[in-house]
């Protein structure tokens, strides 16, 4: 009996599926039996007949294909009429990231997020922390005369930052901030001018935005990350150098998140003592110039 009854009640919900994707396409039982390749008769039957029976594989397919829509959900198998490769399509996406300050996606993802938590693990220093000085150094020689606007541009994120009512959390490995301390790798050939600016700008920063701007340091020999972004719980994308690479489904959003989150757990510094360590760092870089 109960069999008989799921068999009703899922031939039920077919016809009003059905109806409701041919209404939603603005598509004719005449239209869609063209497309199919049956009689008119036939999809008239499938809407009208309030029987257990369903139509065949091949039916279901074909009005699943021209109207748009998954077979399963046709079906009530899922409740998103979506079909696969528009979920895959909608869940993950490739965008290009220029090598340049102004990103107009990244800054709209920020306003998407805006309330939610915004997990950051950046590639370098965080562009929108950074001072003119060290923003000049970096990217003026790949924008050219457009540096000035760039970052002009950069520093209006930080000021967006400030006003908006996201928490960021940011993690860095420990060598990020000592290499940049002491002028090494990446920042061979920054003055030490330049640094000692930055730092205090930072140590400014953190004064001011703790506890909304929370720093950790991780030791990148027991964990690693690529650079990412949670923005709460609606997106996480990774930057791949030329590309954006975007996750929107839950589940691996779920995954990145436990992830950020074992960085933080595990920080070998966290972001109340990251000021001292960032002293600590200065007076380093001070002395090693002596």
């Amino acid at each position: 009996m109960d069999e008989k009854l799921d068999k009703r009640v899922r031939a039920a919900q077919f016809r009003l599926r059905l109806a409701r994707a041919m209404e939603d396409r603005q598509t004719s039982q005449s239209a869609l039996a063209r497309s199919i390749g049956v009689d008119r008769s036939t999809v008239s039957q499938l809407l009208a007949d309030d029987g257990a029976r369903l139509p065949n594989a091949h039916v279901i397919g074909g009005c699943a294909a021209a109207l748009g829509v998954s077979a399963d959900w046709l079906l009530s198998l899922s409740d998103r009429p979506e079909s696969a490769a528009e979920l895959l399509a909608g869940s993950l996406s490739m965008t290009e990231a220029p090598r340049a300050l102004v990103d107009e996606r990244i800054f709209q993802w920020h306003q998407e997020a805006a309330g939610y938590k915004i997990r950051y693990v950046p590639a370098t220093l965080p562009d929108m922390l950074k001072t003119r000085a060290v923003l000049e150094w970096e990217y003026a020689p790949h924008l050219g005369r457009t540096a000035d606007q760039a970052i002009g541009a950069s520093e209006d994120r930080l000021t967006w930052m400030r006003s908006a009512q996201s928490d960021y959390e940011i993690a860095m490995p420990l060598f990020e901030m000592r290499s940049f301390a002491l002028g090494e790798g990446y920042y061979q050939g920054l003055p030490l001018k330049v640094r000692l600016e930055q730092i205090d700008h930072l140590l400014a920063l953190c004064e001011q935005l703790y506890p909304r701007l929370r720093i950790y340091l991780f030791d990148a020999k027991r964990l690693y990350s690529a650079p990412v972004t949670i923005f709460g719980p609606l997106l996480c994308v990774f930057y791949a150098g030329s590309h954006y690479m975007a996750f929107r489904d839950r589940d691996r959003i779920e995954v990145f998140t436990r992830h950020f989150d074992t960085l933080i757990r595990e920080a070998d510094m966290t972001a109340r003592h990251f000021p001292q360590h960032l002293r600590e760092l200065r007076a380093e870089a001070e002395k090693a110039t002596v």
